[in-house]
């Protein structure tokens, strides 16, 4: 089952927004990795389910909703998502930070 998408946003609105005709929602079932600085080193820590409310995968990269709040990253080979930045609460405004 693919990510509900926010109140007010479809998958037609998404891919207008981002000018890619290919962006789909994936189903949230999946290892989400979001980079914390340890340190000043990056290590990388998973996200627990039950947070994770949304995936946009736009090509290799993926916008994760945990909580309200947009994180980029990277769709990983084993199917997980390693997240390394916040974009805020705007989902529009993550998209256009592609």
């Amino acid at each position: 089952m693919t990510s509900p998408l926010p109140v007010d946003w479809t998958i037609e609105r998404v891919r207008a927004v981002s000018g890619d005709d290919s962006a789909t929602a994936l189903p949230t079932e999946r290892l989400v990795l979001v980079e914390e600085r340890i340190g000043g080193q990056p290590a990388y820590e998973p996200v627990r389910p039950e947070l994770v409310e949304t995936i946009l995968q736009f090509h290799g990269l993926c916008l994760v909703g945990i909580e309200g709040e947009w994180y980029m990253g990277d769709l990983q080979p084993d199917g997980s998502i390693a997240c390394w930045g916040s974009y805020g609460t705007d989902l529009q405004a993550a998209i256009r930070s592609l």
